[in-house]
């Protein structure tokens, strides 16, 4: 297995426990709302900061799954738009890149 690839798969495995620590915060697994009114409201403003660390991690965890298919099928060296090799550099860095720099700077 390439360390690409195991690279990612432990990103996926740590974003898929990340989505499920953000999901059991928004279903108050851990308890119903303080008592406190102005401690009701910080928990409920941290529900906004909750919202879009999940958004970030599901895209984030969308692109890991789309380069991991990739590498799957024998493409993940190769830009997914001109068909170029994509600099190892650039996949060490970002790992989940399916893009050479110049498509990605388009």
């Amino acid at each position: 297995m390439t360390d690409r690839k195991q690279a990612l798969e432990g990103l996926r495995d740590e974003l898929i426990a990340r989505l499920e620590r953000y999901r059991a915060h928004k279903e108050r697994r851990a308890g119903p709302l303080d008592k406190d009114m102005e401690e009701q409201a910080i928990e409920v403003e941290n529900e906004d900061v909750i919202d879009t660390l999940e958004a970030e991690a599901t895209k984030e965890l969308k692109q890991v799954l789309h380069a991991l298919s990739r590498i799957e099928a024998g493409e993940g060296e190769r830009c997914e738009r001109c068909g170029e090799a994509i600099d190892p550099r650039r996949l060490k860095a970002l790992p989940y890149t399916t893009y050479c720099r110049a498509c990605a700077d388009a």
